[in-house]
């Protein structure tokens, strides 16, 4: 009897919520990266707590796999889990690595940027809503996922007019033009790997369904 006890106690740990959690934790750091791009409030602290939950994140994914590997009963596969949480931390390390090469090389917000950040932000909500609905609402989250899915798309665009601009500048200094490309290359990855967590996803609704 303690034994069967002990298997359903271990059976209950929510992982819809764990996820949930951190997609919501993304979302959060995206709305604070569009600030700092639009100079709404003040861009050290804004950064200091992007980079803090980036670490809050961290700490959500190691308590998942703990919780996997504690766990015998999982409301989807393992490795499904496991690898939506890998894909929703990469997004959170994108915003990071962006953040710190924006302090790292000194350079300011453009235009750009915010508009990057903003498309970021949209689709990280749209992420965050679908996971909300995963459990109870597959065919609601399948819709967000897709909508999320779009971001890459629009990302790319916009990634390559601004890399052209940057290009046939002619008063912009070569090390500002890399400096920035490298920025953007982490926004298009983080837009890359919100895509793939949105596949993850998709595929998981099919299961569940």
């Amino acid at each position: 009897m303690k034994l069967l006890r002990a298997i359903f106690k271990r059976s209950r740990i929510d992982f819809f919520a764990n996820l949930v959690e951190h997609a919501s934790l993304v979302y959060d750091v995206y709305q604070i990266l569009t600030r700092f791009m639009k100079g709404e409030g003040n861009r050290n602290e804004l950064a200091d707590e992007i980079l803090r939950l980036e670490r809050v994140g961290d700490d959500l994914r190691r308590v998942l796999i703990d919780q996997l590997n504690r766990t015998l009963i999982t409301p989807m596969d393992r490795e499904d889990i496991y690898c939506l949480s890998r894909e929703i931390d990469n997004v959170l390390d994108d915003a990071k690595k962006t953040i710190e090469e924006m302090i790292a090389f000194q350079v300011d917000p453009t235009p750009d940027l915010v508009l990057v950040s903003e498309i970021m932000k949209r689709g990280t909500l749209e992420l965050c809503e679908a996971f909300q609905n995963l459990h109870k609402y597959p065919g609601v989250a399948r819709e967000h996922a897709i909508n999320a899915k779009r971001t890459e798309n629009h990302m790319h665009h916009v990634y390559l007019d601004a890399t052209v601009k940057l290009f046939n500048a002619t008063d912009v200094p070569a090390g500002y033009i890399f400096k920035m490309r490298e920025i953007f290359r982490h926004l298009t990855r983080s837009s890359n790997h919100l895509n793939e967590a949105a596949d993850l996803l998709l595929d998981i609704i099919v299961k569940l369904e």
